[in-house]
């Protein structure tokens, strides 16, 4: 399970990415696609929102744990 979380959360970064571009794309065609553009962009939203959703409940489960970034540089 602990190998399967790092690539969800890279699955769901390209997807997400891939949604941009895909919005992008249909933005940049001109008239027509606005619908499509929108529903780019709503599957975009859908997919970090589950991203949010998958990083809490990995964090909450133990699965990944934060750690501090020391302002300093010294250990």
């Amino acid at each position: 399970m602990e190998s399967l979380i790092p690539a969800l959360i890279i699955g769901a970064f390209i997807a997400i990415v891939a949604s941009l571009i895909s919005a992008l794309r249909h933005l940049t065609r001109g008239a027509g696609d606005s619908r499509r553009m929108v529903r780019a962009l709503t599957w975009r939203i859908g997919l970090s929102v589950a991203l949010f959703v998958l990083l809490m409940l990995a964090w909450y489960t133990g699965l990944i744990a934060p750690h501090g970034i020391d302002p300093t540089g010294v250990r």
